[in-house]
């Protein structure tokens, strides 16, 4: 994989609280700088990214917006997050990332699970019917403290759910959960049990070195705050250093 296919990869992220207006620009610029798959920011900042990737000109790799909702904790009625969805949807974003309701996952509860992405699948779809949606389903605070076996099944439900409510990816972490971020473990189950979705991996991706043990397990994309020092990595190793 050359440092163009690599970047194309990449949710150039930053969903820091205290992020600044000019932040988000440098986020825009390095992006369309270097074509990373998309610009991944909170919903307050939304419909600003979406008019400057508008501009041809200056985007001719055509990197994409992305925006969050229900974040980070995923612990908002489930007619709320769709609202969130549908207003970043009439923002003109191209793709969502959503946060799960962990206790569905935990407890397994397929229906409720399938029922709440739905709900939001719905609504963001009504207004842009070609909306890409990702699931972040905390992989870490699913799996860690119970047995693989265990561990597996949350992480085979997680996709189930995913698949049959018609959301497109199905994503590692938000990056802000104590359990921790992206594994290499969590990453092979998703790529065994998605059966036609993809897979994202974030959360604690900051070296070229991390980028490939995601990709190599599975990962269709990364989301990650360091994207310049990735595709920095990979030109180093493309070098010889």
């Amino acid at each position: 994989m050359n440092t163009a296919e690599l970047a194309a990869t990449i949710d150039h992220t930053i969903l820091k609280a205290e992020a600044m207006p000019a932040d988000v620009d440098q986020i825009v610029a390095e992006a369309m700088e270097h074509g990373f798959a998309s610009v991944c920011v909170n919903g307050i900042f939304a419909a600003g990214v979406v008019h400057q990737l508008a501009d041809k000109a200056k985007n001719p790799k055509g990197v994409k917006a992305c925006a969050v909702a229900g974040f980070p904790l995923g612990a908002m009625k489930p007619t709320m997050q769709a609202i969130e969805a549908t207003g970043l949807a009439k923002d003109g974003v191209d793709e969502i990332d959503f946060v799960a309701h962990l206790p569905h996952l935990i407890d397994k509860d397929l229906p409720m699970a399938k029922a709440e992405y739905t709900e939001l699948v719905k609504a963001a779809r009504s207004v842009n019917p070609k909306i890409i949606i990702k699931v972040i389903v905390e992989s870490a605070a699913l799996m860690n403290g119970v047995s693989e076996a265990e561990a597996e099944a949350r992480i085979a439900l997680a996709c189930q759910a995913v698949r049959e409510s018609g959301c497109d990816f199905i994503k590692t972490s938000t990056g802000f959960h104590p359990a921790g971020g992206a594994s290499v473990q969590a990453v092979t189950l998703m790529k065994k049990h998605g059966q036609g979705i993809k897979v994202k991996a974030s959360g604690g991706i900051r070296s070229y070195d991390d980028a490939m043990k995601m990709l190599d397990a599975g990962a269709d994309r990364l989301g990650c705050s360091a994207g310049i020092a990735i595709v920095s990595g990979a030109k180093a190793a493309s070098d010889g250093y």
